[in-house]
């Protein structure tokens, strides 16, 4: 789904990830799970392009329903996949606490896990070559995608900045459809290691310049980034 020049999505409001289109080709932000790849092959004919055209994976953090078809596309088309230094053991399967998923709702919850199961969440392909990001770097891709640190969802969750295409990718530091209960609308997204840290990270999206702020479940949000730490707080409940 096309939502701006130079940016698409795949995937749904339940999980989804990003494509910056430009000239030099595409950079794709996170992977869903490992049944998306379908949906990325369709995305990019939609497109004009095909994996050829990929020129690189960053993951805003190194969970399973993100690091999708990462592998896949790193083993057969040789893409190299972004993640921070602290969660790249995450992203190559490695122990991760269990954080709590919060409350639940059984319709919500089971149309997540149903959904899960039907994109291959059960049989994650985990990442065994990673290249390291840190807080600040700007990437050697398509967009210059910008690398914002923002640890609480995990140690290495990140933004990813993209001018461009006027957005700002932010994994799960936030999420506006939590996937357990169906509620919409900014709030603190579930399984999330340390909560009030990941509150507090909010606040460094202040002074980005972007129009959409896009989590990995949810709608994309037409805001201010400036104006998400205010909106994501009067949510918590």
């Amino acid at each position: 789904m096309k939502i701006g020049p130079h940016l698409h999505r795949i995937g749904n409001d339940i999980v989804a990830a990003y494509l910056i289109d430009t000239e030099e080709g595409v950079t794709v932000i996170d992977a869903g799970m490992p049944g998306h790849w379908r949906d990325l092959q369709r995305e990019l004919a939609a497109m004009g392009r095909t994996t050829a055209d990929v020129r690189g994976i960053v993951l805003t953090h190194g969970d399973s329903d993100h690091v999708g078809f990462a592998e896949r596309l790193r083993k057969e088309a040789g893409v190299p996949v972004y993640v921070h230094a602290a969660d790249a053991d995450r992203a190559k399967g490695g122990d991760k606490p269990k954080a709590s998923g919060g409350s639940m709702k059984l319709g919500a919850a089971l149309g997540f896990f149903g959904y899960a199961l039907r994109k291959g969440g059960l049989r994650t392909h985990y990442l065994t070559e990673v290249r390291e990001v840190q807080d600040g770097d700007v990437l050697p891709l398509p967009g210059s995608p910008a690398v914002i640190s923002m640890p609480g969802h995990s140690p290495g969750s990140i933004a990813v900045h993209v001018p461009v295409a006027d957005a700002v990718c932010v994994g799960d530091a936030l999420t506006t459809r939590h996937v357990l209960t169906g509620r919409e609308g900014p709030q603190p997204a579930p399984f999330t290691d340390a909560p009030d840290e990941a509150l507090d990270s909010l606040a460094r999206l202040a002074g980005i310049e972007a129009s959409w702020v896009l989590p990995g479940h949810g709608t994309p949000w037409r805001v201010a980034p400036g104006e998400v730490e205010e909106h994501v707080r009067s949510g918590v409940q």
